[in-house]
């Protein structure tokens, strides 16, 4: 998913580029609304994860492999404008020191993966969850949905700019089902890691995903004193 440099001319990359600009100052600003004393520490631990995820490939097919977006993960754990921060700082290490999708494609990987993955990813887990039984169970079971709907939409979005400024001459609608039909295939890969992980963490701490806030109270640690 990450785009390297020149593959969409300098007007549809200047204009990714103000859209990722407002996102993430929009979500400078929300995020404050989001970090609390739980909330705070887990960012910089879903922002690692994900880096992490992201370094590594899994096969899909025909020579395509893919890797973990982690919008919707990002969004359920700490919430949409916190993970909409700890994707942009991924992207932005990526970029810098890995180069990993280029520096004059950061806005557009920003927009896509971090504007377009959250929204949706977070959209559609909570739209998900609106229609399970309200209980903690149902919350990896909707942030996979949510995941899975997801990369397919960025994949989409990107068909979309590839067809308004792509500089490659490849036929927009080759690029769109190429895209979308493989990042389908990657989508499920992306549910599975985004539901094993919220599953792991709800089951010893549910207090700690935000997307649960409201079904589960927070679990308190009982010790037994053992007398010698």
């Amino acid at each position: 998913m990450h785009v390297p440099d020149g593959f969409l001319d300098a007007p549809t990359s200047v204009a990714t580029g103000v859209v990722a600009a407002v996102g993430v100052g929009l979500a400078l600003g929300k995020a404050r609304s989001e970090l609390d004393d739980r909330t705070a520490p887990m960012a910089g631990l879903v922002a690692a994860f994900v880096f992490a995820g992201q370094m590594i490939n899994f096969p899909v097919g025909a020579g395509t492999s893919g890797h973990l977006l982690g919008g919707a993960l990002a969004a359920v754990l700490v919430g949409p404008w916190t993970g909409m921060l700890c994707i942009s700082v991924v992207l932005l290490v990526q970029g810098l020191f890995m180069a990993d999708g280029g520096l004059t494609a950061l806005g557009t990987n920003i927009t896509l993966m971090g504007v377009v993955g959250v929204v949706v990813g977070y959209g559609v887990f909570r739209l998900a969850l609106a229609v399970l039984p309200k209980r903690v169970r149902s919350v990896p079971l909707a942030a996979a949905v949510g995941a899975l709907v997801s990369v397919p939409t960025a994949a989409a979005a990107f068909s979309l700019l590839f067809a308004i400024g792509g500089t490659a001459d490849i036929a927009p609608g080759k690029v769109f089902a190429a895209m979308v039909g493989w990042h389908v295939v990657i989508g499920i890969g992306e549910a599975i890691i985004t539901g094993l992980v919220i599953s792991a963490v709800v089951a010893s701490r549910p207090d700690l995903v935000r997307g649960a806030r409201g079904l589960a109270g927070r679990r308190t640690l009982v010790t037994e004193e053992v007398s010698a």
